[in-house]
């Protein structure tokens, strides 16, 4: 690897990872993919677009597109369920780096009803680097180039850099999705046990049990008794909450 390009590469890795300490929110989050889309574009040789799939509720959806084109060829994989995009989501090889070097070549028996529509499009290869890590979402790093056999060693290192770092973003990301839905939910207990303490003058203790017992009573997980509680306006008669606690 030239000199060059391995400070090209350290640069647009260490921007990138400053860029991901400093993300708080889903919308900081989707921000720092975009930028992991164009540093790749702009410094994986042989690449001329780019864009991130992500499975979304059983489908899989494009984020980030550089283009409308590449939004429309992302989708056409989906619809189809074809094309190497697909296959570093759903079925990738051990290196998680699914190639198609030439769409109007011998690449084309490989994805038979995706590669004319790349190819129509303007595209002769794709890169797709699977982003998954073991619990977070099933995606892939999608890059594209207008030449065949655009995509040499070099190449698939790099992209597999930029691949690890996407992982590790959405990783972080689902991580703290989880942690805040835990801590939103002790918060929300903690408010219901409140109200019941106040209510019928007991202490912590009973206060959970009465909510644990509720939970069983109606089966409704504890988080929405809770929130029925807590949403209860203020003044109103009786809490539906019997005060009875198991013994």
């Amino acid at each position: 690897m030239d000199p060059r390009q391995n400070d090209q590469l350290l640069i647009a890795l260490r921007h990138a990872s400053r860029e991901l300490a400093q993300r708080r929110s889903i919308r900081d989050l989707e921000q720092t993919l975009q930028e992991i889309v164009t540093s790749a574009v702009h410094t994986v040789p042989g690449v001329d677009a780019g864009s991130i799939s992500i499975t979304e509720h059983g489908r899989i959806e494009t984020r980030h597109p550089t283009s409308e084109v590449i939004r429309k060829l992302d989708e056409t994989q989906s619809e189809l369920r074809q094309g190497p995009c697909i296959e570093a989501i759903e079925d990738p090889p051990e290196s998680g780096i699914v190639v198609a070097q030439d769409f109007a070549g011998t690449d084309a028996e490989l994805w038979p009803r995706f590669a004319p529509r790349a190819v129509d499009a303007g595209f002769r290869a794709l890169l797709s680097t699977q982003l998954s890590t073991n619990g977070g979402p099933r995606a892939a790093l999608n890059l594209y180039s207008h030449a065949p056999d655009a995509f040499d060693e070099h190449s698939r290192t790099m992209a597999g850099l930029f691949g690890v770092q996407a992982a590790l973003l959405l990783y972080g990301a689902g991580q703290a999705t989880h942690l805040q839905k835990a801590v939103d939910s002790r918060d929300l207990i903690g408010q219901a046990k409140g109200i019941l303490m106040e209510r019928f003058s007991i202490d912590g203790e009973a206060a959970f049990q009465m909510l644990v017992k509720s939970s069983q009573d109606t089966n409704m997980k504890l988080t929405a008794v809770a929130g029925w509680l807590t949403s209860r306006k203020p003044g109103s008669t009786g809490t539906g909450i019997n005060s009875e606690t198991p013994g």
